[in-house]
């Protein structure tokens, strides 16, 4: 069993959350929202339909990157996961504005959702792109992705599922590079082990774009879970 993380990697901020954010939020939550609770979500039930591909985005932001997928790649459901209002709000505008069928949104912490509400074996593919690099030295005990995370992300994942990560901070790319390599469970696809290219599949977010702008790499990594 993997123990509770006790600290959060993230810091709920007071963003404003535009007025038609929070009309999304009130009047689309009921179509693509998932309320957290001590229960396994059931998603054959939230997309009805079972069988069929799934991809869980950890901290889509403000959603460019899982919205566009999910336009694009109507046969795969669509699992994101992000904590701040606006985000989700965003993510709410565009699933309507494309009546989006096969996308789910949970509004919760992701370590205790992945914990107390999500089956193993439920994902083919998980991503998270440019989690909070938490910079600082003091702060890094905050970052995500750690040992009991990434084992914790393995068991979700089904047999030969993907695990994607990008981040554009070198010492976080180190930190996830070792701790992925070092989980039993996953196999990188990189064939030394290191790095990989970017995948043309993933959608460009406004962050991603921003870091672009002001030169910074780009550190992707990607790893199939062993059968």
């Amino acid at each position: 069993m993997h123990q509770q993380r006790r600290i959060k990697s993230f810091v709920l901020r007071a963003g404003r959350v535009t007025a038609a954010q929070e009309r999304a939020l009130d009047e689309l939550w009921p179509v693509y929202g998932l309320e957290f609770t001590d229960s396994p979500l059931d998603l054959d039930a939230a997309f009805a339909r079972s069988r069929t591909p799934r991809c869980l985005e950890i901290g889509f932001g403000a959603g460019e990157v899982i919205g566009t997928l999910a336009k694009s790649n109507p046969p795969i459901d669509y699992l994101g996961i992000e904590v701040h209002r606006a985000g989700v709000g965003r993510l709410l505008l565009h699933a309507a504005e494309a009546d989006l069928k096969n996308l789910r949104i949970v509004c919760h912490d992701a370590v205790e959702v992945l914990e107390r509400a999500i089956a193993a074996g439920s994902f083919d593919e998980i991503l998270i792109f440019f989690p909070d690099p938490w910079h600082k030295k003091r702060h890094r005990k905050r970052r995500l992705i750690d040992d009991p995370f990434v084992g914790l992300l393995a068991d979700r994942l089904r047999g030969d599922g993907l695990l994607r990560l990008a981040t554009d901070w070198q010492d976080y790319a180190e930190q996830m590079l070792a701790v992925c390599n070092a989980c039993p469970e996953l196999e990188s696809l990189s064939p030394t082990g290191q790095y990989v290219e970017r995948p043309a599949a993933r959608p460009l977010s406004r962050y991603e774009r921003r870091g672009m702008r002001l030169g910074h790499g780009v550190w992707d990594l990607a790893y199939r879970k062993r059968a």
